[in-house]
């Protein structure tokens, strides 16, 4: 066992810095938990860590204080080169060191308890778990342990407890870290310092947090190995469920694991991202907090999850949404927390941002808008789930009844759409297109006899109006193209899903008008697309990642040939970074990632996109549950006259 310390110089305590400092939002990779998430570069340092939530003040927030930000780094002493992978089918990172003097792979992970299918017992509320093996040769090991609570503004108090590990506490958590060797306390707390490994030996460093009393500390040693192996095999078990034939099996694949990283194993909400004001814009403002459950993903969502075989996280989805949509109905809130309650207010942190994006933001001002869009995505995703599990029970009925007779009242105002800008209401083409989806999958419920007591004659008028409106208002004789909004003059990317919600055919002749002004106005090379043009040449953002996935998506539904389709996949894979991850957007020009990161709905537009490619492939039926439901026991239909579609 290692037991050669020594204090590093200043110098070598800013080298380490320096190297470490700012890098880049691709750079990362991120572990996960079920309930929450870290991120790690290239180089070993965890410079994201937020417990014991996902939206969760940060532990480790280098990421957006490079300076000064929390972060636990280990690696080789002298900046080896390196290469990183995922453990094939898990979430488990392996990264690799080496030089002329040696090799070392460095084994990160977040261990799952018995409730994600990790081993029963005892397990700490949250760990981080490292392991450094020298592989080749010797390595001196960089070690360094800042921990900054609550975003560095709780009091940080650092304690010696010999065998129990550096203990970090307040009265309210516990925060300790247990090393094999055993790691000496800092001048001034916290972890600095080296270690030599020789060829065969291993390192191993638990970082825990606890909230009740008593903490459970695991074990190092054959133990710490032993929650390596049961955690990888879980996620293996998992992984191997995933149920895909079509192109780019191994993508779709990452895709899915990083959207079970991003899933609250407790409540079945899946937050948007796991982090907070990455900037979509280097050194802008647009630098938003992703950590919350967005209504606007949920049809694309269950999708996605239904159509990979992971049904019991769909419906585990569905719960969630079904319970969020409860406490408020029948009006919608925009987003919600992991447990459906609404989020905090947004408020600004005082620190430097990614390379200088300021502000630095939790919560989200969003969630005091109005975006009509959402009903369309609930009920589009109440019905896959009757297509699936063949019923709904009474008091979903009556929800769902009640939504559509909200989206009657209200379709005719106007809202923020989906882009969430906050400079006023208009009215939203993609908004109404949703509206018009929700009366119609309402209307499809109905007539199945899982909604009795819909009066569909009068929703069969009110969807027939929304398509009047549609068709005279959003499109432009000029453009020879929908429009983004109402009477406007300008396409959105958003339009490109009109034919996956079932308001047109992708093959009809508007769409394909419309396919190829977004081509001409929003195309930004790579296969990617701006989700619109912004009418203040100021506001530069990156391409938006899931408005790229939906060209393909468009062209696999019949709006070009199934070769297009893949063809665009293709090109845009190639801008995931090296793990396979996507951030919400990308520099055209750089490829670098820009936005909140991993982000869940590029990694959903990936999977809808290869999922309806596989379809067209195989000449299966597409969005079959916007035709074809399962009759309601008894059968029947709602009341009412009438209806013709």
């Amino acid at each position: 066992m290692p037991q050669r310390f020594r204090e590093p110089s200043p110098a070598e305590v800013r080298e380490l810095v320096d190297r470490a400092r700012e890098p880049a939002i691709g750079d990362h990779a991120v572990l996960g938990d079920g309930r929450s998430t870290a991120l790690v570069t290239r180089q070993g340092c965890v410079d994201w860590l937020c417990w014991p939530r996902f939206d969760s003040p940060a532990v480790f927030d280098r990421l957006l204080d490079p300076a000064a930000g929390g972060h636990f780094t280990v690696a080789p002493a002298s900046g080896w080169p390196s290469s990183r992978r995922y453990l094939p089918g898990t979430n488990v990172l392996e990264t690799r060191f080496e030089s002329a003097a040696g090799a070392l792979t460095l084994v990160d992970l977040m261990p799952l308890g018995d409730a994600d299918g990790g081993a029963a017992g005892l397990h700490a509320e949250r760990e981080l778990l490292r392991l450094a093996r020298c592989e080749r040769g010797e390595v001196e090991l960089e070690v360094v342990l800042a921990a900054r609570p609550r975003f560095g503004a709780a009091p940080v108090r650092w304690r010696d407890a010999g065998a129990l590990g550096l203990r970090l506490s307040s009265a309210a958590e516990l925060f300790a870290l247990r090393g094999e060797p055993r790691l000496p306390l800092a001048p001034g707390g916290g972890v600095r310092t080296r270690l030599r490994l020789r060829a065969g030996e291993t390192a191993r460093f638990s970082f825990t947090h606890a909230t009740e009393s008593p903490a459970v500390l695991p074990p190092l040693g054959a133990a710490a190995e032993e929650r390596l192996a049961r955690t990888a095999r879980a996620w293996a078990r998992w992984s191997a469920r995933t149920r895909y034939c079509g192109p780019f099996q191994e993508e779709v694949r990452r895709s899915a694991l990083t959207l079970k990283l991003l899933a609250h194993s407790p409540s079945g909400a899946i937050v948007a991202a796991a982090t907070t004001s990455l900037p979509e814009q280097v050194g802008g403002s647009l630098n938003w907090d992703y950590r919350y459950c967005w209504l606007r993903d949920a049809s694309l969502t269950v999708r996605a999850l239904f159509g990979l075989g992971h049904a019991e996280e769909a419906e585990a989805f569905l719960g969630w949404l079904l319970h969020s949509t409860r406490l408020t109905r029948p009006a919608l809130d925009i987003l919600y927390d992991v447990y459906g309650r609404r989020p905090p207010a947004e408020r600004e942190l005082p620190l430097p941002g990614y390379r200088g994006s300021r502000p630095v933001r939790t919560g989200n001002a969003a969630r005091d808008q109005v975006q009509l869009d959402v009903y369309g995505e609930v009920l589009d995703a109440a019905a896959q789930l009757v297509r699936t599990e063949g019923s709904i029970d009474r008091d979903t009925a009556r929800m769902l009844t009640a939504f559509g007779d909200y989206v009657c009242r209200h379709w005719r105002e106007p809202d923020e759409g989906l882009w969430e800008p906050r400079g006023g209401r208009e009215h939203h083409t993609h908004s109404k297109v949703l509206c018009w989806a929700a009366l119609d999958r309402v209307l499809t419920l109905a007539a199945a006899g899982h909604l009795p007591r819909v009066a569909r004659g009068a929703l069969a008028r009110e969807r027939a109006a929304l398509r009047e409106a549609i068709e005279r208002e959003a499109w432009s004789d000029a453009l020879q193209s929908y429009t983004g909004t109402f009477g406007g003059q300008e396409v959105d990317a958003a339009l490109l899903q009109l034919p996956w919600y079932g308001y047109l055919p992708a093959g009809a002749p508007r769409m394909r008008a419309t396919y190829r002004r977004v081509e001409e106005q929003l195309g930004a090379g790579r296969g990617l697309l701006y989700r619109h043009r912004r009418r203040d040449p100021a506001w530069r953002e990156g391409a938006f990642g899931i408005c790229g996935f939906w060209a393909a998506e468009y062209l696999a539904l019949g709006g070009g040939t199934a070769a297009e389709a893949e063809a665009r996949i293709a090109a845009l894979l190639a801008t995931a970074n090296d793990l396979g991850l996507f951030a919400e957007e990308v520099d055209p020009a750089t490829g670098e990632a820009l936005g909140n990161f991993p982000q869940a709905f590029t990694h959903i537009g990936l999977v809808n996109a290869c999922l309806t490619l596989q379809n067209r492939l195989t000449g299966a039926e597409q969005l079959s549950h916007q035709r074809h439901l399962p009759e309601a026991d008894g059968g029947g239909a709602g009341t009412g006259e009438e209806v013709h579609s």
